[in-house]
This record gives structure tokens, C-alpha cells and sequence, in this order.
């Protein structure tokens, strides 16, 4: 099922829409005992969530064998929309082997409860390698994705899914605002271009700098924190949430923000994943994306502004949603102002910017951040959550 929605179009021009109808999930349930069963890891219960919702539109359920390849190999799916991250079910040989093409699979959640349901069209091997160096660039195992990659299984199951019921989500259930929701309350606020903010860090002056700049050209921002699976040292997500709170309370206008989450799990495949990460955007109703410095990036894997140089590899107009690139933001001493290198006539003594890592000692040991860094209320909050 689709649904037909105003303002910017889904990618692919209709928004997904794979939630069970009663009728539906009276079926599935009446079902449950008897169907084989695959237990979903965090990822893959988010991933199933976002194709349910829209959020990954045009997906209708997990890649088959031809979408997948064509994904990791060239950025498209097989229809010639662009597409750059593969979704995908792995399982085991153990798990794979009784499952029969053309029947349905029940999916349980890491909990053991049903919330969905697999129309099993196809169960392929794949070689973990290729897709490790084609998406992330890297076979180093290190790389948080690419051990996602080589620690789960060699078998992908395909085909269309069923989201048995949309459930409020746990921590954030005011947040919950699926795409559906999202394009509908920005034509009631009026606006007709809205950018798009990805972040799985709180946020700090130099995130402020950018979105700021940006609110100046559209008429409102979507701060969509992502709240699915991260690396064990990021910041929870309880945290962010608190973060982003005050600063929008205390530093925004309260009607040009919509503050929503993002239930994917992070993949770090930096310039791929900034792609990725714009199409969804698209999905919620943005025109507009941020695209800063090391967009989804990890370590020293890729190169400081790659995830915009990748932009470059599209058509004009192709991905359906416009990049915004910026700069590394610092704070200048000598202007007394946030600025860039486009627009601060400093020397890098007269620039304060300091790395995720030298925030997370500051705050470890209970000292606040320079407050040209970090709002002092939002360090104060993460010095609170660090000790208790």
C-alpha cells in the first residue's frame, strides 16, 4: 500500500506503507504458532520499522539478490533509483536452510516477540568482503560497520515485510513522528522548503552555526536525531534528546524547529551513508539535507569532506532533494562569532574547535567545554548523565 502525500515527492514518488490492516494482523496472529520464525537483531528490527513507515521508500521489504548487487556495486537500485546503502536480512545456513521461497517468516524482535512478518521471495549468498569495501570502503574489521558486516550471517533473506503494529517507541514516544506525520504537520506549519538535520551526537555551536545558516534560506528545520543502534562509546540517546531539548527551549524559535526522531541504526559509512541518509530525509518531507564536515564518518576511514564530494557522482536533480554543504565550523576569536574558513580571516590560533574524543575527557573528568564550544546548559546536562 501507498499513500498519496502533498509536497516534496518520496523517492520513487509514493510513500511506502507496509503496517499490517487489522484484518491483516488478525491473519498473521491467527499464524503465529505455525510459521518459522527469524529472530531480528536491533538493526534489523529498526530496518524494518523504517520500510514499514516509508522512511526507506521505494523499499517495500529486504533486497533481493539483483537490487542488492546493483546497490553495493553502483549506487542504484535495479529500477534506477539511486540508492546507496544495501538493506538486508543475514541470517545463518542453520537458519536459512528450512525456510522455504515463497512462504511467509514470522520475525520476532530480540525480545522473542512477533512484530513482523518475511513473504520469503528469495535467500542468497553474498560475499561480506566485496560489500565491506564497496560500501565502507574498508575490509578493516575495526570499522564499527564492517564488523556488523563480518559478524553476522552468510545468507540475505528477501521480499516484501509486514510491520504488525506501530507501536509508540519506548523512550520517545512524543518524538515519534513517522513520515506520514512529518509531511503533514509541515504543510500545516506552511512550509515548503525544510531542511534536514542528521545527528547522532549532541549538539554543539558548531551544529547551531550550520543550522542557523541554513534557516535563513528555507522556511523551517527538521532536527531528526537518529535513535536507532550506535557505537557502545556514543552518547545514549536519552542524553541527546535532553540536549537537543534545551536548545531548542532556550537558543531557537520555537515555530520554525520540528524536533522528530530517527529510529535507523547508524551504518558509519560515511560518504555512502550521507547519501543514504538524504533519501530518508526526502522520505520525511525535507527539500533540503546538511551535509557538514565527515557526514557519518568514523575514525580516520574517510577524508574530511568526501561525504560531499559524493554528491558529485548524481545527475543534477537526480537524488530529488538538495544538498547543503558546509564547512568546518569553529568558534573565531578574533571576529567573537561562529565562522568558517569562508568567512573568518583568523589564523588557527584564533580558532576554537575541539574533536568529539577531547569533549568526551572534558567531560569524563567533570570539566565543562569552552563555552564557544558547547551551550554551558548543554554541557552541564552531559556532565550530569556522565556522573549521575
Amino acid at each position: 500500500m501507498s499513500i498519496p502525500i502533498p509536497g516534496i515527492a518520496p523517492h520513487g514518488g509514493q510513500l511506502i506503507n507496509r503496517i499490517a490492516t487489522p484484518a491483516e494482523r488478525a491473519e498473521f496472529l491467527a499464524q503465529a504458532d505455525t510459521l518459522p520464525r527469524v529472530t531480528l537483531d536491533e538493526r534489523a528490527t529498526s530496518d524494518l520499522v523504517m520500510i514499514a513507515i516509508g522512511g526507506f521508500s521505494p523499499l517495500k521489504g529486504f533486497m533481493e539478490q539483483a537490487d542488492y548487487e546493483k546497490v553495493v556495486e553502483e549506487m542504484y537500485l535495479t529500477n534506477g533509483l539511486p540508492w546507496s546503502i544495501p538493506i538486508t536480512l543475514s541470517v545463518s545456513e542453520e537458519v536459512a536452510a528450512p525456510l522455504k521461497e515463497g512462504n511467509w517468516v514470522r520475525l520476532d524482535d530480540q525480545n522473542g516477540r512477533f512484530i513482523g512478518v518475511l513473504e520469503l521471495t528469495q535467500k542468497y549468498h553474498y560475499v561480506k568482503a566485496h560489500e565491506a569495501v564497496n560500501v565502507y570502503l574498508t575490509d578493516d574489521q575495526k570499522h564499527p560497520g564492517v564488523k556488523v558486516v563480518y559478524d553476522q550471517g552468510p545468507v540475505n533473506l528477501a521480499g516484501p515485510i509486514w510491520l504488525l503494529e506501530r507501536e509508540p517507541h519506548p523512550l520517545f514516544p512524543a518524538y515519534q513522528i513517522d513520515p506520514a506525520e512529518s509531511r503533514k504537520r509541515f504543510e500545516e506549519l506552511g512550509w515548503k522548503t525544510i531542511v534536514g538535520f542528521q545527528t547522532r551526537n549532541p549538539i554543539h555551536r558548531a551544529h547551531e552555526y550550520i543550522q542557523k545558516c541554513a534557516m535563513e534560506t528555507v522556511d523551517g528545520l527538521f532536527l531528526h536525531p537518529l535513535v536507532g543502534a550506535t557505537k557502545e562509546d556514543d552518547i545514549p540517546a536519552d542524553v541527546r534528546m535532553r540536549c537537543y531539548e534545551i536548545m531548542l527551549d532556550r537558543y531557537y524559535p520555537k515555530d520554525r524547529v520540528v524536533l522528530g526522531i530517527n529510529p535507523s541504526a547508524m551504518r558509519y559509512a560515511g560518504p555512502r551513508e550521507a547519501i543514504f541518509h538524504a533519501l530518508i530525509r526526502k522520505n520525511y518531507g525535507c527539500t533540503h539535507f546538511i551535509v557538514g564536515r565527515d557526514h557519518a564518518g568514523v575514525g580516520d576511514y574517510y577524508g574530511t569532506y568526501d561525504a560531499q564530494y559524493i554528491f558529485d557522482k548524481f545527475q543534477p536533480g537526480e537524488l530529488g532533494i538538495i544538498p547543503m554543504m558546509f564547512e568546518h565550523a569553529f568558534y573565531c576569536k578574533r571576529t567573537q562569532q561562529m565562522a568558517t574558513t569562508k568567512t573568518s580571516p583568523s589564523g588557527p590560533e584564533e580558532r576554537v574547535h575541539l574533536s568529539g574524543t577531547k569533549v568526551r575527557e572534558l567531560i569524563r573528568s567533570g570539566q565543562l567545554p569552552p563555552a564557544e564550544f558547547s551551550r554551558p546548559e548543554v554541557a552541564a546536562e552531559l556532565i550530569r548523565a556522565a556522573h549521575g
